[in-house]
């Protein structure tokens, strides 16, 4: 891509989930360089966390290349409207879905619209995902473990179950982990438990659904500029984020979203059960 890399980024602070306005630099989500070939024609997708960071570029990338996007994203109106408006320039349809995740009851709404608009669901990106950091466990009140755990484990299984029945063979299930996954942050240890959980049930769902033609994969991030970590971070760790990565910089939604075309297109049909590191350099077991 040719679009410039910030390498980096001032200390600055948000309140959640955070909004892309607010953000210093603004992050690349391929709204310029993405160009598309083609390679989702006539598929439909479901991406949740879509309004901004990975997930939208996800939309954006997913659009240029064919497909019909229905974005599930919490309550950040203008960013999603904003993605929306990429998705149709693209020519392609895009529905949005606002609604907080870790209510059972509204992420049980998600995939029945999504049947509704499109017929069918051919790509699920399970992408949104909640994280605080906190020094030591006492810190970390029950309330916001049972959030973490609802919005990052709960949602993504309620999402797969409705959506498998109404995925055609060369269905596509991809959801974001984390270099957190087998390299936890001590101070995001609930998040860190919960990518981990991410890609074992990854695992699983390759081996459950091959039968049916469906693969599943999950995209282990490592450092992204994203609305979560000036959301979620204190301020001197969103000034230094990214620098610890071999490449010594944060990455971009833009650097990320091409590993989930290749995972939700055809020509990734014997790639399942694989986690792929998009990490700047650091590895993953």
């Amino acid at each position: 891509m040719s679009s410039p890399r910030p390498e980096s980024q001032p200390a600055q602070q948000q309140t959640p989930p955070g909004t892309l306005g607010e953000m210093n630099p603004k992050p690349d989500h391929g709204e310029k360089s993405y160009r598309g070939s083609g390679r989702l024609t006539g598929k439909s997708a479901v991406v949740t966390g879509g309004d901004s960071g990975i997930g939208r570029a996800v939309a954006i990338a997913f659009a240029r290349e064919g497909a019909d996007v229905l974005i599930a994203y919490l309550d950040e109106h203008d960013d999603a409207k904003d993605t929306a408006r990429y998705v149709e320039e693209a020519g392609r349809r895009c529905v949005l879905v606002a609604g907080d995740l870790s209510d059972r009851a509204h992420a049980k709404t998600v995939i029945p619209k999504a049947v509704e608009e499109f017929g069918k669901v051919d790509v699920l990106v399970n992408n949104a995902a909640f994280q605080m950091t906190h020094e030591f466990l006492e810190e970390i009140s029950d309330e916001e473990w049972d959030h973490t755990l609802a919005t990052n484990l709960t949602a993504m299984f309620v999402l797969t179950r409705d959506a498998v029945p109404h995925m055609p063979p060369g269905g596509s299930i991809i959801n974001s982990s984390s270099v957190n996954s087998d390299m936890p942050s001590p101070q995001l240890a609930p998040y860190a438990m919960t990518k981990a959980g991410i890609a074992n049930f990854t695992a699983s769902l390759a081996q459950m659904y091959a039968e049916r033609g469906i693969r599943a994969n999950s995209v282990a991030p490592g450092p992204i500029w994203t609305p979560l970590i000036p959301s979620t971070m204190p301020e001197e760790k969103v000034e230094s984020f990214g620098k610890q990565v071999p490449l010594e910089r944060a990455g971009q939604p833009a650097e990320v979203a091409p590993v989930y075309v290749m995972l939700a297109s055809d020509e990734a049909s014997y790639v399942s059960g694989a986690r792929i590191a998009v990490t700047g350099g650091n590895p993953i077991l």
